[in-house]
């Protein structure tokens, strides 16, 4: 294994102190041009490079901001990072994106090294309806912002879209094109996303003089294709079928829409679907996919504006704010059906 090579290095091999060459590392300016010249020659032929984490311990600061989300795998989250990494980037800053795979304990355990690593803050989607991991990780002081979550219970930044509104938006669309038995494949209870786009689904029902029965719900294990294929497999199990879906994501919606084309059942004329966050493979699935679209590459950068606000040392006149989008409704093919 090659040995790395360290600052004293350097100095040996130019001839000079190592507070020389710390000063053309940190203060150029400070040294004298043919010194400058001398030791940068040596960084060069040597392959020196500056330990940052060394750095950040001295100066107390980290260039890093932890991204921690449910489920890389969801194109939402892609573009949460997305936005995240380019605010991040124009402040000069680094992202460290993990992925708790919707789990509890892997969560508590990235949040366990980011403090490790001392970063400059973490933008947070959580998994833990509890909120003890949160309650945990605070003891750290290290300053957090929630990402597609609001900041119910704490008193840290949070940007979110109005799930509410969302649940209406898409459930109302169905019950305008004559639907009147509409189930929702909703994934985990525990997460505030589910319920709330469930109370804005019964919201619907409940502005056009439905009860809550006319709303069947299927929950699921998980927010993926898969859990929406098995989700699929009970709907046509059923003997009173829906004439219409509402899913909770995306995901669930093609796994739904997967197992509909399975069976030979036609979307939308015998079963309509919308899902939920508009990612890019919604508009180029078999069927058209209708959608509600969140704006995540912009929730990703306020939230990390947010952070780096509270972060900065101009910043300790920073108040915590709650920002919550709106979301829009996209129609396309999949639930165009008039009953």
């Amino acid at each position: 294994m090659a040995q790395s090579v360290g600052i004293k290095d350097v100095a040996r091999a130019a001839g000079v102190s190592v507070g020389t060459v710390s000063n053309v590392i940190n203060r150029p300016d400070t040294v004298a041009t043919e010194t400058r010249a001398r030791v940068l020659s040596a960084i060069d032929r040597l392959g020196y490079v500056r330990s940052e984490s060394a750095r950040q311990l001295r100066a107390g600061r980290s260039r890093i901001m932890g991204l921690l989300v449910l489920d890389m795998g969801n194109p939402f989250f892609v573009d949460v990072a997305r936005g995240a990494e380019r605010a991040a980037r124009d402040a000069g800053l680094g992202v460290m994106v993990c992925n708790s795979a919707e789990s509890v304990g892997e969560e508590a355990e990235y949040l366990s090294l980011f403090a490790e690593q001392r970063v400059r803050g973490v933008l947070l989607t959580p998994a833990d309806a509890t909120g003890r991991n949160i309650d945990s990780f605070r003891r750290h002081g290290i300053p957090f912002v929630l990402v597609d979550r609001v900041s119910e219970g704490t008193t840290e930044c949070s940007v979110s879209v109005d799930d509410v509104a969302g649940g209406a938006l898409a459930v109302r669309h169905l019950i305008d094109a004559g639907h009147r038995s509409i189930a929702y494949v909703s994934g985990p209870p525990g997460f505030n996303q589910v319920r709330d786009r469930r109370t804005g689904a019964l919201n619907a029902l409940a502005e056009a003089g439905l009860g809550p029965q006319c709303l069947r719900e299927l929950p699921t294990e998980r927010l993926d294709v898969a859990a929406g294929r098995d989700a699929g497999a009970r709907l046509l199990g059923l003997a009173d079928r829906p004439t219409a879906v509402f899913c909770a994501n995306d995901l669930l919606a093609l796994g739904v829409l997967q197992a509909m084309y399975a069976a030979g059942v036609n979307v939308p004329d015998d079963l309509a679907i919308v899902g939920y966050d508009d990612i890019e493979f919604a508009a180029a699935a078999a069927v058209p996919l209708t959608s509600v679209r969140q704006p995540a590459v912009t929730m990703g950068a306020l939230a990390a504006e947010l952070l780096l606000e509270e972060t900065e040392e101009s910043g300790r006149g920073h108040e915590h704010r709650r920002v919550v989008l709106q979301p829009e409704l996209v129609v396309r093919r999949s639930s165009l059906s008039v009953r």
